[in-house]
């Protein structure tokens, strides 16, 4: 069951939102998705707007580009019971969360269609307003965070990342990355060349800062 504070005229449209293609080809959530991706991008850049009124637009960029993560959409639907009600078809290493906030998304599509914006967006600012306060200071994102430490460590040296194979199916690749910095290296997979690459990074930023090398 979705814990969700809204109350759907029309029900099809959440089961439509819980169907991934992989379930259905033709009748799934990929249009919701597209949608409520637009959705949480407005909802969530107007609610920084408003808590963080003296940070520059790249403070909010950052802040923003964190709180419509994967990563975060994903943590939103284990809170919801997205992760648990998802019609989806067989999931491939690194896939879940990627369905699962794709899944997320079009939940906020399916409210946006229903009832309009205001009612997602009061949905979206509820749940995401907690997570915006739980950083006082804008983050940065991982690739920037060590590419900085890189620059200021290695004599103005940046992050070296390599593309590999990807691996799986032709419709769902895993995309894997390596990037090597500061006589260290570090390998991650992700859903896209960008998650890869951020993960990697990530990665590669707890190896420094075990070597001591880190910030």
């Amino acid at each position: 069951m979705i814990k969700l504070n809204y109350t759907f005229k029309n029900p099809e449209l959440l089961d439509l939102a819980l169907t991934q293609s992989g379930a259905n080809a033709q009748c799934n959530n990929e249009r919701l998705e597209f949608v409520g991706d637009r959705v949480l991008g407005l909802a969530v850049a107007g609610l920084l707007y408003d808590m963080f009124p003296s940070e520059s637009e790249g403070e909010l960029a950052r802040r923003h580009a964190m709180l419509v993560s994967t990563e975060t959409l994903a943590h939103v639907a284990a809170i919801l019971g997205v992760d648990k009600c998802v019609r989806h078809g067989h999931i491939t290493a690194g896939r879940n969360q990627h369905i699962f906030a794709d899944a997320t998304e079009a939940v906020f599509g399916a409210i946006f269609i229903d009832g309009g914006f205001d009612a997602a967006c009061k949905v979206i600012v509820d749940i995401w307003r907690d997570l915006a306060a739980a950083d006082v200071i804008a983050p940065k994102d991982a690739k920037t965070a060590l590419q900085e430490l890189v620059q200021k460590s290695d004599g103005g040296a940046l992050p070296v990342y390599e593309y590999l194979e990807p691996v799986g199916a032709s419709h769902s690749p895993v995309f894997n990355v390596r990037v090597s910095a500061m006589g260290h290296t570090a390998t991650a997979c992700g859903a896209s060349k960008k998650a890869a690459s951020t993960a990697a990074a990530e990665e590669l930023l707890k190896i420094l800062a075990i070597s001591g090398q880190g910030i």
